[in-house]
């Protein structure tokens, strides 16, 4: 097996997943690209360091695609996958009443199937490579349901419990298994409108809601720390870290704030 460390990027046309896989390749990793966004993966690739960039165009939702995706990323890296990183989603806001079904079912599927199929056709390759980490994108959302954004919010849930529970089951296997839970970030996810039926954009209606925006650095250097840590959850900003705490400790107060900012009012 190659000494070369090498990482599995999902989501790696734009984004968290673009950032991450800078900070990898500089430190001198193997980077597989995936995305359905050919033209972004190659963007990507071309700012990485020459010959550390591997890209295959990936549908996360397809099961069949992740095994062929991995197979061949494996013989580039000689077998070895020190880190699949999960980070692959979409999001859509707005009421759940005025969500569309396709608009469900593609939070479904992308968010969390993808994610399960990942970690499913990934775990003999990591099992292989001795101090893996299966690293998968979670969101502050996970923390306490977020009004507005309940279905996004529900899947990045069921990412957290199968982060949980995977590391239970992975742990004799000598595979790490963590999530990162940033707040709001200012990238391609939030661009477009926030429902279906809507004029204000994703962004702006985080804006007008308050919340702070997280520095990609910080997610960036998050994700480069989770993949050695012994901690579990990342909760990365300024929002992530209060919601971790008030969801543990003052979960009323996050209803009442939730209720003023949705627009109800009422305790």
């Amino acid at each position: 097996m190659t000494q070369r460390k090498a990482i599995f990027v999902t989501g790696g046309g734009s984004g968290i997943g673009r950032a991450v896989a800078q900070r990898f390749a500089a430190a001198g990793w193997l980077v597989g690209l995936a995305d359905v966004d050919e033209a972004g993966l190659a963007e990507t690739a071309a700012l990485l360091p020459a010959g550390s960039a591997w890209t295959t165009r990936l549908d996360v939702r397809d099961r069949a695609a992740w095994d062929a995706a991995l197979a061949n990323f494996a013989q580039a890296s000689g077998g070895r996958l020190d880190v699949l990183f999960n980070n692959a989603g979409v999001a859509h806001g707005g009421p759940l009443a005025d969500n569309a079904q396709s608009e469900i079912d593609q939070l479904i599927d992308v968010n969390f199937r993808g994610v399960a199929y990942g970690a499913q056709a990934a775990y003999p390759y990591l099992k292989a490579t001795p101090g893996s980490c299966l690293l998968n994108t979670a969101s502050a959302a996970a923390l306490y349901g977020t009004a507005g954004f309940a279905i996004y919010s529900a899947t990045k849930f069921a990412v957290r419990a199968l982060t949980e529970a995977l590391d239970v089951e992975w742990h004799a296997d000598g595979i790490r298994v963590r999530d990162l839970m940033p707040g709001f970030i200012d990238t391609p996810l939030l661009h477009g409108p926030a429902g279906r039926d809507s004029n204000v954009s994703k962004r702006d209606r985080v804006i007008e809601a308050g919340f702070d925006w997280v520095p990609m650095d910080e997610v960036v250097e998050a994700a480069w720390n989770a993949v050695r840590s012994d901690k579990l959850h990342h909760p990365v900003g300024k929002l992530a870290r209060q919601a971790m705490f008030a969801a543990r400790w003052m979960p009323g107060r996050i209803r009442k704030r939730g209720r003023g900012v949705f627009g109800t009012g009422k305790a």
